[in-house]
């Protein structure tokens, strides 16, 4: 059975070498026979400066991007929008 993998949140803070490493081999193991899902706030083209290594980088982004779907979103964030709409009304 073939699984897909989540990375939530991608480039909340740059890699450390080990895990570009480790990136690298876990994405050259799914590529093209497993599904792999990124959400991220921060831009494609910021990828590069997050994952730190040039030569690792143009790697990753080239197992990640190549025959991707990319969607980009528009709006509010989804957990605000769930705030305001869970906020305790005052009492009366």
């Amino acid at each position: 059975m073939l699984s897909s993998t989540l990375i939530d949140d991608w480039g909340l803070s740059k890699l450390m070498a080990e895990q570009r490493r480790d990136l690298l081999e876990i994405l050259e193991d799914r590529y093209d026979c497993r599904s792999t899902i990124v959400t991220s706030q921060l831009s494609l083209d910021k990828w590069h400066d997050i994952i730190g290594d040039p030569t690792l980088a143009d790697a990753i982004l080239d197992r990640l991007v190549h025959n991707a779907y990319k969607i980009d979103l528009k709006g509010e964030s989804m957990r605000k929008r769930k705030t305001l709409l869970t906020a305790p009304t005052g009492s009366g």
